[in-house]
């Protein structure tokens, strides 16, 4: 019998609420007393409460710290975006390559040819650094948005679903301003390869991260390191939004249906992936006009590729090297489009009107081009991301337990 009941008893006169009580009480999952969860406990009497009363519960009662939550999303999700960083990669060569017809097509054909010509580390992870850097205080300031956000909407009155989906559009617009940076330069950096790549002509020739940013903002400006950025977060915001309202529910699911906090693995893995890959699904059409947006190369630049060697690295000219470095590419991840060859020119930077010209020309499908690999992606890393999450604020709050116990010792 847990704490919480036996200090409540002492307040009934009632030796049936006594019993009822009792009868509330779940086997210990190995977390403290008192962080059960209304929806551990609901199922145990077929009518008490509702789903939205058991998911409101359950923030009020089973609430990490936010340094918990921020640390553990800061882990989970870089963990996460480096364990994808190979795929990432091949997708930016597939989206940025300038080369026509272009040189990477399959996904299974483009690993290898990476992996052959340029290695792991300055080939398939090129560009790791700038994603470390970019990925952990991005995700710590994404995750203490959302929980501080929901909380105080929760608290307010405002019913949970709402509250989640209104948080996601919150937190990532926060963390936008630390990741879109640190993308510019890692897709860069990845569509590059190798410093003097023989294999491959991006137009960007960058010795390292720190050469990378000065050359970019001694070129084109500080802004530079922002392009791309209104495309983003129209694609970002509306993913992140539906990716943590999915996430919350599908947990608040689980945790009724096994009566308990703790999960298990597979549900964890299921849960996170199943929420980040309906959302990519659902925001398919925004990343396709992203990726067009932000792929299209000038006619200027597209006769400098055409025109190098296969063996130079960059052309001496006055004008190439600035209409190169301010093509734009993808910014951000998880995208997996690549526009096919022969792809109607968008020529606008509006999002809205991206998307009636591809309906226009290629119908309902154009919007969906690359929804498989975009499916895959979203959700093994969002799997990945939200199991280590979960994972890591567990073993916090136990940890925090063990202390305390320890201090109230001594």
């Amino acid at each position: 019998m847990s704490l919480g009941s036996r200090v409540a008893s002492l307040f009934s006169g009632s030796t049936n609420t006594q019993q009822g009580r009792e009868k509330l009480d779940f086997v210990d999952d190995g977390l403290p007393a008192g962080k059960q969860t209304f929806a551990d406990v609901n199922l145990g009497i077929p009518g008490l409460g509702s789903d939205t009363m058991a998911s409101q519960t359950d923030e009020e009662e089973g609430r990490p710290p936010y340094l918990h939550s921020m640390i553990a999303g800061g882990l989970g999700g870089t963990t996460g975006d480096l364990l994808m960083h190979s795929l990432d990669t091949v997708k930016t060569r597939q989206q940025g390559d300038p080369h026509i017809p272009p040189r990477y097509t399959s996904m299974s054909s483009s690993y290898g040819t990476i992996l052959r010509q340029e290695g792991l580390r300055r080939g398939l992870y090129g560009g790791w650094l700038p994603a470390l850097l970019g990925s952990f205080p991005g995700t710590v300031i994404f995750f203490g948005t959302y929980e501080y956000s929901k909380r105080h909407m929760i608290d307010a009155g405002i019913t949970p679903q709402f509250a989640y989906l209104s948080s996601g559009f919150v937190a990532d617009f926060a963390a936008s301003f630390i990741y879109v940076p640190s993308e510019v330069l890692k897709t860069r950096l990845q569509l590059q390869g190798r410093y003097n790549n023989p294999f491959f002509q991006s137009g960007y020739n960058y010795k390292s991260t720190s050469h990378a940013a000065r050359t970019i903002i001694r070129q084109e400006g500080f802004f530079a390191l922002f392009y791309g950025y209104k495309a983003t977060i129209f694609r970002d915001l509306p993913f992140s939004a539906l990716q943590f309202a999915f996430y919350e529910q599908g947990q608040n699911w689980a945790r009724q249906w096994k009566k308990s906090r703790d999960i298990g693995l597979p549900l964890e893995l299921l849960t996170g992936a199943a929420a980040g890959g309906l959302a990519g699904v659902i925001t398919c059409p925004l990343d396709v006009v992203k990726t067009r947006i932000q792929t299209q190369v000038n006619p200027a630049a597209r006769a400098t590729f055409q025109k190098t060697p296969q063996n130079c690295s960059s052309t001496k000219t006055d004008s190439s090297p600035i209409k190169q470095q301010i093509r734009s590419i993808s910014t951000s991840s998880p995208s997996t489009h690549t526009p096919r060859p022969g792809s109607i020119k968008l020529d606008t930077s509006s999002v809205f009107t991206g998307l009636k010209v591809i309906y226009r020309t290629e119908g309902f499908a154009g919007w969906f081009r690359g929804v498989g690999p975009r499916f895959v992606w979203t959700s093994v890393q969002s799997g990945c991301m939200l199991f280590l999450y979960q994972t890591i604020l567990r073993k916090l709050e136990i940890y925090a337990a063990s202390k305390e116990d320890l201090e109230s010792a001594l």
